[in-house]
This record gives structure tokens, C-alpha cells and sequence, in this order.
């Protein structure tokens, strides 16, 4: 049995959240998303100054996602025994190393190294950033503490990458990414000094219920994970809402030409984005006692929207539905880590961490076939299809979150 540590019990004194400490992990966030996006924001410039095709650019996204989805889980194994400050400290210490990298690339090649770096990086940061929001937090807490630090990816997406790419037309793309590494130093002295040490034991048997753990499952941390019940069932919701977001979000700025709408494309990417913010805020602050009703909310408001795009470009109708979008996506990244560390935690803490692991995984891999599936289907069908084609996913996660209440998506807290 583990030893309680002399941080769990300052943890179950506390009375409020440990706002720097929370807020250093959500610039933590926001850097690693806004490291994966920026060379949207900025591809034209970079293309002009490597003189590679946008198509070839724009694979620094792609290397990216893909190296993040192919070493959060190895990552997450190797790292099971360090503990996690000087963990996350190192992983920023990566992101400034790749970054500056990125910027100083003198050719594509070495772009593309910067990037894969930084895509180690992220695996190794997302893999542990909620479940450490989780484990500072005070008890009954958890979730408003994980929706404070996931804050970063809706700020990353609606205001990080805007002022990126302003920097970038201003002053060039390799300022924008100097600017990038010299918020990371900063992020790196806020975590020394105001995010608590914890340590990662290798595994909780107190935790463990061996009479219900297949011999099977015990032979591997990945294995033993996805038989926790309800496990499952979290990762392919994970997989269909991602990957139903990201082939129509990839291909918005088509979509809205296609409305009529082009001309307003920043415009309703900021609506979405001040809706994100919205959802956000309201899933943090209702997280903890009402999980399952927000996250059947947010599947509905996700397919209504897109459903809505499919049939219909009547302007009024699209602003609204870019609002109702951005209120179902924004509170999504908390409440899918939430559900995940919880399903896990009532086998062992190694679980829900492994888990956590899983989920960045696919996320990623979700993100990077949504934009080639989204692709495919804009070619040979049209912008509809897309449009369709993200509506009948947030379908198929909805009917998961409704039908898996037992184990995946409780009605009440479970205790773990």
C-alpha cells in the first residue's frame, strides 16, 4: 500500500484551487497548442522562405500531431517512476529547444526537425498535464482544476494564433516562433516556483482490484487500462467527437466561401473561439457535480451545429451555428480528461495516467485523419459531405455518451 504523502495532506486542507500553480499549467497548455497550429497561421511566409509548396509546409502540422500520437503512450510508460515537476520541466525545456530550433531552421529538413521535437515534447507534456491539474487540486475540485488548465487550448486557438500570425506578417515567421520559445522561458521559471512537486508511484495496489483484473491485462500497463470499465468506451467518444471536429474545422475557410462567407471567415472564427471561451467557463464551473449532463450537452450542440452547416448556408443560420459549435467543442478537452482520469482512478492512479496517455494519442491521431479524410471527401464530394460527414461522427458520440451511463459516463461522481 502506498504511504500517504505529506502533499496529500496539504491537498485535502486546502480550501480553494491553487490559482498560479493552475494557471502555469494552462500556459504549459496553451504553448503546446499554440506550437501545433502556428505554422497554419503562418505557411505562406515560410513556404517564401524555404521556398518549399504550401503542400510540403504545411506537413510541419502533420509531423507534429503524428509525432505527439506515436510517443505519448511510450512516453508515459518509460516516465511511469519519474516524478512529475522536474518531468514537466524538462518537456518545456524541450519545447524551447524546438522552437528556437523551428526558428532558426535554415532549410525544410531542419523544420521538420524542429517539429518532430516538438512533438515529442507535447506527448510527453499532454500526457501528464491533466492528470497533475488533478492531483494539485482540493478534493471534489478535480474536475474545475482540469478545466483551468485545459484553458489554454481555446486562448491558443482564438487569440494565440491571430497575434502569431500577426507577428509573422509583421516582423516574420521566425520572430513568431522566437516569440514562442521566450514565453516558454517564462512558463518554465512559473512552474518552478508556483506548480507543488508530486511524486508517481509506479502503481497504487491499494488501488487495484485484482479479483476483477484479467491475467491478461496485468502484463501490460496499456492492456491493464483499456480493461478498466468504461475505458473503452471514453477513448472511441474521444476519437469520433475529435475526428468529426477537425475534418470540418480543417476545412472552414472553404466552407464559408462556399456560404457566401468568405470575406467574414476571421469573423466567425472569433465568434466560435468567444464561444469556446464560454463553454470553458461554464464546464469548470459545473464539472465536478454535473459530468454526464454537460457531456451529452456538448455532443448535442456539436451535431446539431454541423448538421445545421450541412443543410443549410443561410448566413444568419451559419453565425448561429458557429456559436452553438463553439459551445459544445470548447469544454471538450476538460470533460473527455475528466471522464478519463475518473474511469481510471477507480482502478489505480497508473491507470488514470496511462489512460490520459491514450487519450492524447488519439486525439492527435484524430486530428491528423480528420485533415486528410476531410480532404479526400472535399475533392470527390463537396463541402456538404464534410459538413455531413462531421454530423454523423458527433452522432455516433452522442449515442455513446447517452448509451455508456454505467461506467464510461456516470450520472453521479463515483467514488474511485
Amino acid at each position: 500500500m502506498t504511504t500517504t504523502s505529506s502533499h496529500a495532506r496539504t491537498r485535502m486542507r486546502q480550501v480553494g484551487l491553487p490559482w498560479s500553480a493552475l494557471l502555469a499549467l494552462g500556459t504549459a497548455v496553451f504553448i503546446t497548442s499554440l506550437t501545433e497550429t502556428l505554422p497554419a497561421g503562418v505557411l505562406p511566409e515560410i513556404s517564401a522562405s524555404l521556398d518549399t509548396s504550401s503542400g510540403a509546409t504545411g506537413q510541419a502540422v502533420t509531423v507534429y500531431a503524428a509525432s505527439t500520437a506515436l510517443t505519448a503512450i511510450p512516453l508515459a510508460a518509460a516516465t511511469a517512476s519519474v516524478p512529475r515537476k522536474p518531468l514537466l520541466l524538462g518537456a518545456m525545456a524541450v519545447f524551447l529547444v524546438a522552437n528556437t530550433l523551428t526558428a532558426a531552421a535554415p532549410g525544410y529538413v531542419v523544420l521538420l526537425a524542429g517539429r518532430c521535437l516538438a512533438g515529442v515534447a507535447a506527448g510527453l507534456a499532454w500526457a501528464m498535464l491533466a492528470g497533475y491539474a488533478r492531483r494539485i487540486a482540493p478534493a471534489g475540485s478535480e474536475g474545475r482544476a482540469i478545466a483551468v488548465a485545459m484553458t489554454g487550448i481555446p486562448v491558443a486557438l482564438s487569440l494565440g494564433v491571430p497575434v502569431g500570425t500577426l507577428i509573422g506578417e509583421q516582423l516574420g515567421w521566425r520572430a513568431a516562433f522566437t516569440a514562442v520559445s521566450l514565453v516558454t522561458l517564462v512558463v518554465i521559471g512559473w512552474i518552478s516556483v508556483s506548480v507543488p512537486g508530486v511524486d508517481r508511484p509506479v502503481v497504487e495496489r491499494a488501488d487495484i482490484d485484482h479479483s476483477h483484473t484479467a491475467p491478461e491485462a496485468a502484463k501490460s500497463p496499456l492492456r491493464q487500462t483499456l480493461a478498466v470499465p468504461g475505458i473503452a468506451a471514453i477513448m472511441v467518444t474521444v476519437a469520433t467527437f475529435v475526428l468529426g471536429h477537425t475534418i470540418l474545422y480543417a476545412y472552414i475557410a472553404p466552407y464559408l466561401r462556399h456560404a457566401g462567407l468568405g470575406p467574414a471567415t476571421d469573423v466567425v472564427l472569433l465568434a466560435f473561439g468567444a464561444a469556446c471561451l464560454v463553454s470553458i467557463w461554464c464546464v469548470g464551473r459545473h464539472v465536478d457535480r454535473r459530468l454526464r449532463t454537460l457531456t451529452v450537452t456538448a455532443a448535442v450542440l456539436f451535431t446539431l451545429a454541423t448538421a445545421t452547416l450541412a443543410v443549410t448556408t443561410t448566413h444568419p443560420i451559419v453565425w448561429a451555428a458557429a456559436v452553438l459549435w463553439g459551445l459544445g467543442w470548447g469544454g471538450a478537452p476538460t470533460l473527455l480528461q475528466t471522464t478519463a482520469g475518473r474511469a481510471g482512478l477507480r482502478h489505480s492512479t497508473a491507470a488514470a495516467d496511462t489512460a490520459q496517455a491514450v487519450l492524447v494519442t488519439l486525439w492527435n491521431a484524430a486530428m491528423a485523419l480528420g485533415g486528410i479524410i476531410g480532404g479526400l471527401l472535399l475533392e470527390s464530394s463537396g463541402i456538404t459531405a464534410v459538413a455531413a460527414s462531421a454530423a454523423a461522427l458527433g452522432a455516433v458520440s452522442l449515442l455513446i455518451v447517452t448509451g455508456a451511463r454505467h461506467h464510461a459516463f456516470p450520472g453521479t461522481r463515483a467514488t474511485p
